[in-house]
């Protein structure tokens, strides 16, 4: 038997998924149209396929999260890799469903009702199925036919065909609506009036022509090994012997171009004990050099020196987490980006120290508030997107900022005139020298906007327009302060001092 799945909603317990009714949308043409929905909002007759005006006007707490192909495909191949677990021949059947070749498998997990309740537990995804002799009547089954119809394909509306709607609207004006009533027709009179692809498209789903599966096939993994008539003892000796796998792996990772981002070498000694080296990096990598580096700096932190006993009489380098590796541009002058380069080094050997869950780094956001411009992410992950610098053209940004920033009392001219004198924490500053001022808006889309801290903060929270100077007092220090609100916003606005320039 073939069962066909497909994915039915969005899961309404995923974290991201809000108490209320879900639906994802996307973009076709002009319009926004809704891509899924969950279970709360089919109640309520919305459909995939229904423009988003049309959604919220029949449910005006319809919450919407933008849809990600890419992400979806990603799912997809993740579930149809779990498949494997219960048959061989498994394939994808975008955009969000998967075919299963179930012959000869079902008897090893209690029968097709229990492989199938297991296959679908396993995909971790809310999703419909359907048992079928053949794939295709399976996948027309899943995704057309009513809840517990069986195999009855005749009772399957004439769209399972998936014919264009010029054909479908030809076949339901001749009074066909459903594959039972095409089966009863002679087959030459409806081919030389809705085409061929509709005869074969019938004949598929009643058995009677042969709907192929092109199996999804496992990627061979990246390995390599070396074994030793006599056993090898010294640290150089291995390394040597590393660094040998490396360039087998690196011509295999070249011809899939691809880049190692974790390497686990495995030592295996005369008396079969073994002890097993990993490193990871920060960048998907090939070359030899940056791993034999890590695996050093490995070997001379570890607590517990490794003992070769007797000596090594095999040593294993696999390659478990890969990354797509594309050539790289070398400029005329420069040749590569040294910089990103180094920086890539140093987290590398900093995480082979210290951890790689203590390294972090800056990521940019694509926000303006200088607060949330940024945020700390861990510094192994993918290098952060490279989003426009928030500051104008020429000015400059203090390198420590005050979280949150903090209240002063400010004199200064009206109703727009820049600091001439303030206190903060009990000390005066006379200003010296002011630029200014640098205007940053409100982020009005936003419910919520940058934290202040304690106070009345709240209230003005993501409202008000914020005036930045660059001052500088009688004793040479430089700070960055902020009037937050406009006196036409607001009639007493407050100052703060958000950053200290080095």
């Amino acid at each position: 038997g073939c069962p066909g799945g497909r994915g039915a909603r969005p899961r309404r317990d995923s974290p991201r998924a809000p108490p209320e009714r879900l639906a994802v949308g996307a973009r076709h043409g002009n319009a926004l149209r809704l891509a899924a929905i969950d279970a709360a909002a089919a109640e309520l007759g919305l459909a995939a396929g229904m423009t988003l005006a049309d959604a919220r006007a029949r449910c005006p707490q319809l919450a919407t999260l933008p849809h990600d192909p890419a992400a979806d495909a990603r799912a997809l191949d993740r579930v149809v890799a779990g498949m494997i677990a219960f048959t061989p021949l498994v394939t994808a059947d975008p955009p969000d469903g998967a075919v299963l070749d179930i012959t000869g498998c079902a008897h090893l997990f209690g029968g097709e009702g229990e492989l199938a309740r297991q296959a679908m537990a396993r995909s971790g995804h809310a999703a419909r199925h359907a048992l079928a002799p053949n794939p295709a009547a399976a996948r027309a089954l899943a995704r057309y036919g009513a809840e517990g119809a069986g195999e009855d394909v005749h009772a399957l509306p004439v769209t399972a065909l998936e014919l264009p709607d010029e054909a479908l609207s030809g076949l339901r004006r001749a009074g066909l609506r459903t594959i039972g009533d095409l089966a009863r027709r002679p087959l030459r009179p409806l081919a030389a009036r809705f085409g061929e692809a509709a005869v074969l498209r019938l004949r598929q789903l009643l058995g009677e022509a042969a709907a192929p599966l092109v199996p999804h096939r496992l990627t061979a993994p990246i390995r390599a090994e070396a074994r030793f008539a006599e056993p090898i003892a010294r640290t150089e000796d291995v390394l040597d012997v590393i660094e040998d796998l490396l360039g087998q792996t690196a011509r295999e990772m070249e011809a899939r171009r691809l880049g190692g981002r974790r390497f686990v070498v495995t030592l295996c000694r005369s008396d079969g004990a073994e002890r097993r080296l990993a490193v990871e990096t920060g960048r998907p990598v090939r070359a030899a050099e940056p791993v034999i580096r890590l695996l050093r700096e490995r070997i001379e932190t570890l607590a517990d020196p490794i003992d070769p006993g007797f000596g090594f009489d095999a040593i294993t380098l696999a390659v478990p987490h890969a990354e797509p590796l594309a050539a790289r541009q070398v400029g005329l002058e420069s040749g590569t980006d040294e910089s990103e380069d180094s920086v890539a080094a140093l987290i590398d050997r900093l995480g082979v120290r210290l951890g790689r869950e203590q390294i972090y780094r800056l990521a940019p956001q694509n926000r303006h508030l200088p607060e949330v411009a940024q945020r700390m992410a861990p510094a192994s992950g993918k290098a952060p997107a490279a989003f426009p610098p928030r500051a104008p053209d020429g000015v400059q940004r203090p390198l420590y900022l005050l979280d949150p920033p903090q209240p002063i009392e400010v004199i200064a001219g009206v109703p727009d005139g820049p600091p001439q004198r303030f206190r903060w924490r009990r000390a005066v500053h006379d200003v010296r020298l002011a630029e200014g001022p640098e205007r940053i808006a409100a982020e009005w889309w936003r419910r919520v906007g940058g934290h202040l801290g304690a106070g009345n903060a709240a209230s003005e929270r993501g409202s008000l327009t914020r005036d930045y100077y660059r001052i500088e007092d009688t004793a040479g220090r430089r700070y960055w302060v902020f009037r937050r609100g406009l006196f036409e916003e607001k009639p007493d606005p407050r100052w703060y001092l958000h950053g200290l320039f080095p």
